[in-house]
């Protein structure tokens, strides 16, 4: 298994919810459960913790974290007052490459919408965020935006409801219509307004901590990770 499908494997496990806060994810026990070696899922590891799926401690090695609700308004503030000034910028400057990119995205957003694949419903409506702020081809906008919608990117997997995703395609739709009308005002109050329904949705789960162990959660995953990437025609032939 290469780097890119373990990541996809725990990401996945980690979105949905599946590993305890707090739970140890070390170098050792997930190369066994991968077959691969310590490097390469150190590699992953640095990678999740970069993208703040998990907390990864300096001596101390990789952890699940448990999302704090409480973050919320600060976070989505601080992404209205950036986003809104993105977006407002954008009305002006995108071009016919940038409108095409967008539209390629938001396609992808249904595709997974209509394939009812909420891991990936989620990582391309975080993307959608960082797309606009990549086409301002600012780097000093684009890091603290990663930034930002990192650190909700957990929040909306774990206090989200699954049925918001529809929602969230909806409002991406309204803030594309707005710039490729070049209406600056409505972009922004599309975008500052599609901010504050995400944060309104987001409401405290009651879950049940997973009594599987690590290795049986990983290894379902696995399984399953295994199944969506047969070809079709393999999988016509073993039917």
């Amino acid at each position: 298994m290469d780097e890119e499908a373990i990541h996809g494997v725990l990401a996945r496990t980690l979105l949905a919810g599946r590993v305890p806060a707090g739970t140890k994810l070390g170098e050792h026990r997930l190369a066994d459960i991968f077959h691969v070696s310590r490097e390469r899922i150190r590699k992953v590891l640095h990678r999740l913790g970069h993208e703040r799926l998990i907390r990864v401690e300096k001596n101390r090695g990789a952890f699940a974290i448990d999302p704090d609700l409480s973050e919320a308004r600060t976070i989505y503030e601080a992404r209205r007052i950036l986003e809104g000034g993105i977006v407002a910028h954008l009305t002006h400057v995108l071009d016919e490459a940038g409108r095409a990119r967008l539209e390629r995205h938001m396609a992808a957003e249904e595709a997974a919408l209509d394939a009812g694949d909420r891991f990936t419903s989620i990582r391309l409506s975080a993307e959608f965020h960082t797309v606009l702020a990549d086409l301002t081809g600012n780097p000093m906008i684009v890091r603290p935006l990663h930034e930002l919608v990192a650190r909700t990117q957990m929040l909306v997997a774990f206090f989200e409801p699954d049925a918001a995703v529809a929602c969230q395609c909806d409002e991406h739709r309204a803030v594309f219509r707005a710039l490729v009308g070049r209406e600056r005002s409505k972009a922004v109050r599309a975008m500052t307004t599609h901010l504050s329904l995400i944060e309104t949705r987001l409401r405290p789960r009651i879950c049940e901590a997973a009594s599987a162990p690590l290795e049986d959660v990983l290894r379902a995953e696995i399984a399953r990770h295994a199944d969506r990437t047969v070809p079709p025609s393999l999988a016509s032939d073993a039917a």
